[in-house]
């Protein structure tokens, strides 16, 4: 069974637990519980602090889990990165007091940088050449600057709306860009087939994220014109329809194109336009 840590709560945890088992949510008989054994995947569920995830999957017993990039290469640990999951995308970034005189990644060599990514930061100042004081504070580090801990922050920064309230600045450049990703133990061979098999349904689970199926009618003689604007994977399913003057196509298009792929169909001739949302794929 291979057994799987999961964020137990935060803006990484829903989407994890849509990806990875229905059961999830129909065996987890309260959010207190903490394993979960879905039996019909073959999978056990570990519901884990984000902070902690990569620590399980390389350090512990736990084979694979969902946490950050960023939250990954602060753990320090051996847990290698498999698969990016295309949710939860984030920046990390330096932030100063707006009146003061941080402008560039040099402004702070000798000052003190609160953070909850301690080894990340340092390590990332090091590589420039930067030597600080990074300060670990579990949680929120807005307020630390105005109670006299630091001088600035590094945090993860999504709308900026945070720190502005705190009377806080972006400065320099990124630290890094993350998103959610799939980790994998050192003890795990990349070739394991319930990897293979949890990376392909994964993988299906982003793509219908990403696309719908449109089904839609269209005259026989504009067939061609309308597959140009959905050429769909390898090929639409263009079908007769009891008028022999017409075809039916079925074809899986991009989510974010709906609309406007609605308005060229219409113009080149097609009609009864539908579009459905997809659970699953294997592509």
């Amino acid at each position: 069974m291979l057994r799987i840590a999961v964020p137990n709560k935060g803006m990484l945890s829903e989407p994890a637990w849509n990806m990875l088992s229905e059961a999830g949510y129909r065996l987890r008989s309260n959010p207190r519980q903490l394993v979960v054994e879905d039996p019909d995947n073959d999978i056990e569920l570990f519901y884990l602090r984000p902070l902690d995830i990569a620590v399980y999957v390389g350090r512990g017993t736990i084979d694979v889990g969902i946490t950050g990039h960023d939250l990954l290469l602060n753990s320090g640990t051996e847990a290698s990165e498999h698969m990016e999951l295309g949710f939860g995308a984030s920046t990390f970034r330096f932030a100063a007091p707006n009146d003061s005189d941080f402008h560039t990644l040099q402004d702070i060599q000798g000052k003190r940088v609160a953070t909850s990514f301690d080894k990340l930061v340092h390590d990332y100042l090091v590589a420039h050449g930067i030597e600080a004081e990074t300060i670990h504070l579990d949680g929120a580090v807005e307020s630390s600057v105005q109670l006299g801990v630091a001088d600035l922050i590094a945090d993860v920064v999504s709308t900026g709306t945070t720190l502005r309230n705190a009377g806080l600045r972006i400065f320099a450049d990124p630290i890094m860009h993350s998103e959610a990703v799939l980790i994998r133990s050192p003890r795990l061979d990349p070739e394991d087939e319930r990897l293979t098999i949890l990376s392909r349904r994964l993988q299906g689970v982003l793509t219908a994220q990403r696309y719908v199926l449109m089904d839609y009618d269209i005259p026989v003689s504009k067939v061609a014109a309308a597959v140009a604007v959905t050429p769909g994977f390898e090929s639409p399913t263009v079908s007769p329809l009891h008028d022999k003057q017409w075809n039916a196509v079925r074809v899986m298009v991009p989510k974010a194109k709906v609309n406007q792929l609605m308005d060229k169909l219409y113009e080149v001739g097609a009609r009864a336009i539908i579009v459905t949302a997809l659970q699953a794929s294997r592509m």
